[in-house]
């Protein structure tokens, strides 16, 4: 009698795997991977995405300068450079004129805690209860006890609070910035190769739509970038002359916050009409008037019929849909969403027209009436 131990063991028979089940556990395998990297960065995200909006805008540039000089690493190093300069100068001239201001407020913080601060001329100018508003900022504002006992009723603590909160926020949003520019270089560097593998990804996940749907979104940005960007610094700088002209205090600061707002339809509206009452209250009503009708006029154009020519154009999305993408993603991105909001739109626009073409539904039609 054999022992149960010694007998043979028989190989295990199984049946021949499903095809089908085998997909889909792929398939659950891949969802489960994206989403676990889309969850490990997660907060850097908004540095990628940023990478991606620069190399996208930066391209067309970059293939022209790599026909002419070749492919070298100095190439995309060069453009990554030039990039964060354009930022990190006008930035750092705003923080010194900001620290600038700072010390002066504080000074004259000091200088009217021990004299008070006098009385404007224009309160005996007013209309109507100028003897009891002069009243009052003498009581209360000229009396330095009085401003002393204000000061004293402050919540400093919370200023300080809100002081470290502002310098963690500077302090994240430069490491986010320097990643943006990290990716910025790699996908500069590596684009060729990153477009074909997209393309590859595309043309296997969508089919030929796919690379439509890609080259939207790419034009969308392109025409977001010439649009906004681009006009919004062109509106900042004729503003920014009108400012020097006019005397406008710190006429370059306010130049760009208008250039920036003005990148936002209706935004540099606020920016103009909030410098136009600088200028006025400065006394120099009729150059307030003045910058504000020039102002109107360039927002009016460049809102009206510049930015529809350069957004919609180059996608042939319907401006309102590029206005609802801009606002809507501002909204929820912010400034990101400048160009993330409008490549959404454009995508949908796309998706929109493929699915309401009249090529199926007019052969259909077509038989119907030959029928």
């Amino acid at each position: 009698m054999t022992h149960p131990h010694h007998r043979t063991t028989q190989p295990l028979r199984l049946s021949p795997p499903s095809k089908t089940l085998q997909k889909r556990a792929r398939g659950f395998l891949a969802l489960f991977f994206v989403l676990a990297a889309l969850w490990t960065l997660r907060h850097m995200l908004p540095a990628l995405l940023w990478g991606g909006i620069f190399a996208i805008a930066l391209w067309p540039l970059y293939k022209r300068s790599t026909r002419r000089f070749g492919h070298t690493i100095w190439l995309p190093l060069l453009f990554t450079g030039v990039l964060a300069l354009i930022f990190l100068v006008p930035v750092s001239f705003i923080s010194i004129k900001t620290a600038d201001e700072i010390h002066s407020a504080f000074l004259w913080l000091d200088t009217i805690r021990h004299q008070g601060l006098p009385a404007p001329a224009w309160l005996d100018r007013l209309p109507v209860a100028s003897g009891p508003a002069t009243a009052l900022w003498t009581e209360h504002l000229s009396n330095p006890d009085a401003l002393n006992d204000l000061f004293h009723s402050l919540n400093l603590g919370h200023g300080m609070a809100v002081g470290k909160q502002f310098g963690s926020e500077v302090l994240h949003r430069g490491i986010l910035f320097g990643f943006s520019m990290l990716t910025l270089f790699f996908l500069l560097k590596d684009g060729d190769s990153i477009i074909r593998k997209c393309m590859i990804g595309s043309q296997r996940l969508f089919g030929a739509q796919g690379e439509s749907l890609a080259r939207q979104i790419v034009a969308s940005i392109h025409g977001t970038v010439s649009g906004l960007v681009l006009v919004g610094l062109g509106e900042g700088a004729i503003m920014g002359v009108c400012y020097v002209v006019a005397g406008a205090p710190q006429p370059l600061i306010f130049g760009l916050a208008t250039a920036i707002a003005a990148m936002v339809p209706l935004l540099g509206w606020i920016a103009v009409t909030g410098v136009c009452l600088l200028i006025a209250f400065k006394g120099s009503m009729l150059a307030a008037a003045i910058v504000w009708l020039i102002g109107a006029v360039v927002l009016f154009v460049a809102d009206h019929f510049i930015r529809p020519v350069l957004i919609g154009g180059s996608t042939k999305v319907p401006f309102l849909w590029v206005l609802m993408g801009i606002l809507g993603g501002a909204e929820t991105w912010q400034l990101m969403g400048l160009f993330i909001g409008p490549a959404i739109m454009a995508a949908l626009h796309l998706l929109w027209t493929l699915w309401t073409s009249n090529k199926v539904s007019g052969q259909r039609t077509g038989h119907i009436v030959r029928e």
